[in-house]
């Protein structure tokens, strides 16, 4: 069965004038589109969560420059129109600053207007690149969930945490993309979504996802994971990350590193699952990652008809944290699994990337 959502969440409007993006506060009581025209409007979906997921964002981010660029008087001179596109680039890019995908799209589209010879051409070339973003992201989905199907089994039991399915990304998604695939083959899988607080993405994105997909997903709360885990109902734990660092620290939604210590303390295998765009090689540690610190009353008042605590009750609300790459079973990326030590495989996936290999499909027997 083909998932509901496949590429259309983010997208330009017919005259390509406007990014428009799916609504993901809404979900899953409205289905509700916006249209983004404003650097205003465009930062406050990325920081309001409007639009999320790492390469998500990185897709939604490419439109943005794109439309923006096409707000510049076209008469501008190539340096001050790219100094211009900088400055917006800087801004959007301050909405959210730990998953690196967002820099990585906004540069990439940085760069390639950079390169262009005449100011007939940038705005051709700009649309071109955030379109070649987006597919290159569905193809890069595609052979993540290869990758990752080849690392459970027909009935398994998998534990995800956070959202990084179809939503997240353009259409398999990294975390859910075996679990869409295997269920496309006739495969049966039995799902545990942790609810994922503070922001609830596992309970309103991920099992809305699932269960409309088919696939038999169970909501848990967080704190539930351990029990499940010794039940012996969990064969895999699959997460997404918002930034890889080259030792192959993750950062993923805050609750992350605690699945990974229970999973490590039952014998259970841990992935983690992204693109490449996800990768930062100039990061050496998780040390270095920044960590996103959003606002108190996420944990006091959303979602409740009542507060929850009082107002003058102090709050710690960190969006995501590290998980130490000792707990890491293996990284599951386009161009193969990588697996410890990631100083090393993390750079030989790099260089299959940058020797313009086609994404692989796994050898099961090297694999399992």
């Amino acid at each position: 069965m083909t998932h509901p959502y496949l590429s259309d969440h983010v997208h330009l409007n017919d005259e390509g004038t406007a990014v428009v993006i799916l609504d993901q506060t809404q979900i899953p009581n409205r289905t509700v589109y916006l249209t983004l025209e404003t650097a205003q409007q465009m930062f406050d979906a990325i920081h309001q969560l409007q639009v999320r997921g790492a390469p998500c964002i990185g897709i939604c981010a490419a439109y943005d420059l794109y439309v923006l660029a096409q707000q510049i008087d076209p008469q501008t001179a190539a340096p001050d129109f790219l100094s211009q596109l900088n400055q917006q680039a800087d801004y959007l890019a301050s909405s959210r600053p730990t998953a690196v995908n967002l820099r990585w799209a906004l540069d990439r589209m940085l760069e390639t207007v950079a390169r262009c010879a005449g100011q007939a051409d940038r705005l051709a070339i700009l649309h071109q690149e955030c379109i070649a973003i987006h597919e290159e992201d569905i193809a890069m989905c595609r052979s993540i969930a290869e990758y990752g199907l080849s690392l459970i089994k027909n009935g398994d039991g998998i534990l995800t945490h956070c959202n990084a399915g179809p939503l997240a990304t353009s259409r398999y998604g990294t975390a859910l993309g075996p679990l869409f695939l295997g269920h496309e083959r006739g495969m049966d899988f039995h799902v545990f979504a942790d609810e994922t607080r503070p922001l609830l993405q596992g309970a309103r994105l991920t099992s809305y996802e699932l269960s409309r997909a088919g696939i038999d997903v169970t909501l848990i709360c967080d704190n539930m994971a351990s029990i499940v885990m010794k039940n012996g109902w969990v064969q895999a734990c699959f997460v997404g990350c918002d930034r890889v660092a080259a030792n192959g620290d993750t950062a993923n939604k805050i609750g992350t590193s605690g699945v990974a210590i229970l999973a490590k303390h039952y014998g259970i295998p841990f992935y983690v699952l992204g693109p490449t765009s996800t990768i930062d090689l100039h990061c050496a540690s998780g040390a270095d990652i920044p960590i996103e610190l959003r606002d108190p009353g996420e944990i006091r008042e959303k979602f409740y008809t009542e507060p929850m605590a009082l107002p003058e009750i102090s709050c710690y609300n960190p969006a995501f944290d590290v998980t130490d790459h000792t707990l890491i079973s293996g990284i599951v990326t386009e161009y193969g699994i990588c697996r410890a030590p990631y100083t090393q495989s993390l750079r030989a996936v790099f260089e299959k990337k940058y020797a313009g290999l086609s994404y692989g499909m796994p050898e099961k027997e090297d694999e399992k």
